[in-house]
């Protein structure tokens, strides 16, 4: 008897062994499978990685399923968290910027890409030189002297003039060097930092959530390092259709639909912007990029976006789906329904949400507030 209760206790044991085994392994699988977050250790580690969103309005409209990269979930608040942190990466590795000792980064942008580099500038102990047109909107320029950037506001100009916000931005980074200090000049357009940077993470991201399964991806065009980068990784998988969403002035339409950079209304000193005549920042541009031309292969085709539609667009989703974007998601949102359209009910699309409207308040979403909330789809496409 006494033999049967040991035994009868020691198997008692082994089970409880087991089950607390069980509990344990049961614990480690849920929390590996909600994917939670590891501690950071810098702000920059919080960088990618970003949410995939269905979009449901647009969704059941069309009745594709369009997603959201939610790229204003960096820690910068736009994708251009990952190229700043790219270029300066580079820089370190080549001994032009030294963790610990005084260093520069010079930037010429029209607003997303100083904030991002203001931002990681003060996380890694840089300073930060950003030059921009002087109509870039209040918002950008707030936030980048709350960051405690050196600002250099310039007028409008052509890039080949002189003192066009880019040019100023890399004479002033020569300047420095030629006095002795150390700095860069991250020149975002022709830097190929910025393409690699979203082949290697953006591109793999909407992969693996999209579990390989996508027929459309969506972007705009400015530097060209979003669509060549994210373009490129999913052509060398999948035969997904590539479009740019291109505001209107801007040359990459014409240029991917027919060949040819320009028409009349783009010529060189028609345009009352620095870059073309929108009121869309961030994407659109009159000449071919260094990171643009390595994916220009890979586009299939460039649908252009007034800025009316742009407008209304960005009301429709902050009424009906609560995303509240700037003026470059919303021409990849008008883009997208286009595209949506025209490969099917079942279609399965991912586009650039870049940036929050609360960048745009002063200038685009001063318009896109008068929309009326009850604005339909097929109003919006009109």
């Amino acid at each position: 008897m006494a033999l049967m209760k040991k035994t009868w206790k020691d198997t008692l044991t082994v089970i409880s062994a087991l089950i607390a085994v069980y509990s344990s392994w049961k614990y480690y699988q849920a929390a590996r499978d909600n994917d939670t977050p590891p501690v950071k250790k810098g702000i920059e580690q919080l960088i990618g990685n970003t949410p995939l969103v269905l979009i449901k309005s647009l969704s059941k409209a069309t009745g594709a399923e369009i997603y959201a990269k939610m790229e204003l979930c960096n820690p910068g608040g736009s994708a251009k968290d990952r190229v700043a942190y790219n270029v300066i990466k580079e820089a370190e590795e080549k001994g032009i910027l030294v963790r610990g000792e005084p260093g520069w980064v010079f930037e010429g942008t029209s607003g997303s890409t100083g904030i991002s580099i203001a931002l990681l500038c003060n996380a890694l102990g840089y300073r930060a030189h950003i030059s921009l047109p002087d109509d870039t909107s209040n918002e950008k320029l707030a936030l980048l002297e709350s960051l405690g950037a050196t600002v250099n506001k310039v007028k409008p100009a052509s890039i080949v003039d002189p003192n066009q916000y880019v040019n100023a931005a890399k004479r002033a980074s020569e300047e420095l060097i030629q006095r002795g200090g150390k700095g860069i000049f991250a020149d975002q357009f022709e830097n190929e930092a910025n393409w690699r940077i979203h082949y290697g993470t953006t591109g793999p991201e909407i992969f693996k959530q999209m579990g390989g399964k996508l027929d459309g991806f969506v972007a705009g065009c400015g530097t060209g390092g979003t669509i060549a980068g994210v373009s490129k990784f999913l052509k060398e998988r999948i035969s997904a259709r590539v479009v740019l969403a291109d505001p209107q002035g801007s040359g990459f339409f014409n240029r991917i639909n027919y060949g040819v950079m320009y028409d009349k209304v783009e010529k060189e000193g028609t345009r009352r912007r620095h870059q073309v005549d929108t009121m869309v920042e961030g994407v659109g541009l009159n000449r071919i990029t260094r990171n643009f031309e390595v994916g220009e292969y890979c586009v299939d085709e460039s649908i252009r976006v007034p800025d009316t539609q742009a407008v209304k667009m960005a009301k429709f989703l902050s009424v009906q789906d609560g995303l509240f974007v700037g003026s470059s998601t919303a021409i990849n949102a008008v883009a997208a329904v286009k595209l949506a359209k025209d490969l099917g009910p079942g279609c399965r699309i991912v586009l650039i949400a870049c940036d929050s409207g609360s960048r745009h308040l002063s200038k685009f979403w001063k318009i896109a507030k008068n929309v009326d909330r009850d604005i339909t789809l097929n109003e919006v496409m009109e």
